[in-house]
């Protein structure tokens, strides 16, 4: 067999990817605040984008309106400049003093004569004038107080030593966002050349600063500087902090024993516990929470169905601006400035078909969710339908790593909250007689239910929850059951019963 190079024409078809299919494919998955983030930087550096204004038409304009500005007309009574107009008529006129009226018009000398212009000046400052159109009310607000702010305050007051407000700095610094110290006191002490009794004694000093527990080492020691500034630190709640690892297991029989307490004492120390604060740096975290903006919202209509609509607050609206456009383009110098505005152009006009596409794929989800979960809407958690992707894929026509990416950080408003798009697919669980299959967020709510329910004479274990679900017609395993309850935080049987005869013998 001979070798040889030789040339072949080959015919093929292949799917790729370009740079503007794969960013409409990001755009999908975007929440709002990043597609409004990534709208802003392509405002920034595409001259033919901009954002429409309220008034402008729908989002598919492709042409911004442009407004006239309207005509001034003058009224007698108001605008004549005349001689006859003196300050005193005008004040008397308008039942004001002037310098309240027209304080910022620069054209008011020429009408008022330099008695009132004078005036005026004195009032603002010399003449000078501020505008108002770059006033922002978020700059009068206060600062957020951070943690470490707030500690150096306190610093600054508790030492006078310089070499102590030194040591109290690098022990600030070691503080976590909760408060507690992290840093190595042996380190600091050999870093700065003090002794450690020296750190010990400053760090002594620091845990008194507020709120209690700063500076705190681990959960026990904080728990214990919160106690001690409410006097209640005594023998029998150091025991009790000394062993919190046995309060997270409930052993409250063991807890009595070493605490040398009855269980109505034991009870109360438990409820002091609850009142302390294991996270004293979190109140200085600054960290605002974002409100939830809802992308869809679904209403009840008249006739009993539901009517599905994109919320208009998340729906970016851009225009191109072929006027610009038409305007400059004869004016290019050079090829490469042509192939700039044609790149402008074409960026433009793809930005809005995808947005445009984007709100239409998000549309087409959430309505057919709203008919695949049309019972959760009408009746609640417990007629949520299991649900899966590919269902809602096959069902619209798409793919369904597009509907994944649909669902992503998107929210739907109905009349019974807000939830995730994520929220309505849920896991299948079959039915004990070979029904429908049951959703296991509706299973999660039935196991809560039946826990909540119980009473302390008849803690149900999972093995008789198990039971209660198949008589219902869910066959569900126990090791699911168990995994259930733990993802809501449920405790076991054992530590249920545990804690409801505690309370009962509290209650006699």
């Amino acid at each position: 067999m001979a070798l040889a190079a030789k040339l072949q024409l080959r015919q093929s078809q292949s799917l790729v990817m370009t740079p503007q299919l794969m960013q409409s494919i990001r755009l999908l998955q975007f929440t709002h605040a990043e597609l409004e983030h990534f709208i802003d930087e392509e405002i920034e550096r595409n001259p033919l984008l901009e954002r429409a204004e309220p008034h402008d038409d729908a989002a598919g304009d492709q042409v911004p309106r442009t407004e006239a500005a309207p005509e001034t007309t003058t009224d007698g009574d108001w605008f004549e400049t005349e001689a006859g107009w003196s300050a005193e008529a005008i004040s008397e006129k308008l039942d004001t003093s002037l310098e309240n009226l027209f304080p910022d018009d620069p054209g008011t000398s020429e009408r008022l004569g330099p008695d009132l212009t004078a005036q005026w000046k004195s009032a603002t400052g010399n003449g000078s004038t501020s505008s108002s159109d770059g006033f922002d009310a978020g700059d009068m607000a206060a600062t957020a107080i951070t943690l470490r702010d707030h500690v150096s305050e306190q610093i600054a007051l508790a030492f006078a030593d310089p070499a102590a407000r030194l040591i109290a700095g690098e022990l600030a610094d070691g503080l976590d966002e909760t408060g507690y110290m992290r840093a190595d006191t042996a380190e600091i002490a050999s870093r700065l050349g003090s002794g450690a009794d020296a750190v010990a004694k400053v760090l002594s000093v620091c845990q008194t600063f507020e709120p209690a527990g700063l500076f705190a080492r681990d959960l026990a020691e904080c728990l214990s500087l919160q106690l001690a500034v409410r006097d209640r630190l005594d023998p029998a709640m150091k025991a009790l902090v000394a062993n919190l690892e046995l309060l997270a297991r409930r052993d409250f029989h063991t807890l009595k024993r070493i605490c040398g307490v009855d269980e109505e004492d034991l009870l109360d120390m438990l409820a002091e516990i609850r009142a302390l604060d294991p996270r004293p740096g979190m109140a200085f975290s600054g960290g605002a929470s974002d409100a939830v903006i809802a992308d869809v919202e679904v209403r009840a209509a008249n006739d009993g169905s539901w009517t599905v609509e994109l919320n208009a607050e998340t729906l970016p609206r851009v225009l191109v601006d072929h006027i610009y456009f038409a305007q400059v383009s004869p004016h290019a110098k050079n090829q490469a400035e042509k192939d700039f505005l044609a790149e402008c152009l074409q960026n433009a006009n793809w930005l809005t078909r995808s947005l445009d596409q984007r709100a239409k794929t998000i549309l087409k989800v959430a309505s057919e969710i709203v008919r695949q979960q049309d019972a959760f809407l009408v009746h609640g958690v417990r007629q949520l339908k299991p649900l899966n992707l590919r269902t809602v894929a096959d069902a619209i026509g798409m793919h369904e790593s597009t509907v994944s990416r649909v669902t992503a950080n998107k929210y739907m408003l109905t009349p019974r909250g807000v939830f995730e798009l994520r929220y309505f697919f849920t896991a299948s669980i079959a039915a004990s007689g070979g029904g429908e299959a049951h959703s296991s967020e509706a299973v999660r709510d039935r196991i809560k239910q039946l826990i909540d329910e119980e009473k302390t004479v008849d803690v149900l274990s999972d093995d008789a929850i198990v039971d209660m679900l198949r008589e219902s017609g869910v066959d569900i395993a126990r090791r699911t059951v168990a995994k259930y309850r733990e993802g809501m935080n449920i405790p076991s049987s054992v530590q249920r019963r545990r804690e409801k005869r505690a309370l009962a013998s509290a209650g006699r």
